[in-house]
């Protein structure tokens, strides 16, 4: 039988565990909430640890943002929770050109994240201007652009472009490469 629900997995199987996921299924909104709490608790605990002297800080100090931010996560997820739990869900994506029954494409999925591994593998060698390219380039190919004159020079332009404006304007040091001289 495809689709619908498999009668024979549903016989087999003890009430409670069908109950359970079916529970869970309909409040897939409780994973979002455990997520936030597990943040929050990440940003509170690393924002108790930074050290710092009250002649070196101030008044407010460095603590005070994560702080507020980790709290905040927390609530947002607390408040979640309780709104799943007493009926709410989230509206279902209603994009004009979004088909919410295909399966996710994973090609396209796994080519971004092999261009962004390679940028991550290659900017301490061959500095941000050659890996951002290549990020650039990676990403328009996986998102569908098939021209291979105009892609890459675009995604040199950008790349470039975005180096001159962190490094020089900005003042973020990014990693040059062989072209450091060069801006």
């Amino acid at each position: 039988m495809s689709g619908g629900l498999d009668v024979h997995k549903a016989v087999n199987e003890p009430p409670s565990k069908t109950l359970s996921r079916a529970w869970f299924r309909e409040r897939s909104e409780l994973g979002v909430s455990a997520v936030l709490v597990g943040l929050g608790v990440v940003v509170l605990v690393d924002a108790i640890r930074i050290h710092t002297d009250f002649a070196q800080r101030g008044p407010v100090g460095p603590k005070a943002v994560p702080v507020v931010v980790g709290v905040g996560l927390i609530v947002v997820a607390v408040l979640l929770a309780r709104d799943v739990l007493r009926g709410g869900r989230g509206e279902a994506e209603g994009g004009e050109d979004v088909d919410l029954t295909a399966p996710a494409d994973w090609r396209t999925v796994l080519l971004l994240c092999g261009a962004f591994l390679a940028n991550a593998a290659l900017i301490g060698v061959v500095g941000f201007p050659l890996s951002g390219a290549i990020l650039f380039w990676g990403a328009a190919y996986a998102l569908g652009s098939r021209n291979f004159v105009r892609d890459p020079l675009i995604a040199a332009g950008l790349s470039v472009l975005t180096f001159v404006l962190f490094n020089n304007l900005l003042g973020v040091p990014l990693p040059g490469g062989p072209l450091v001289g060069m801006f």
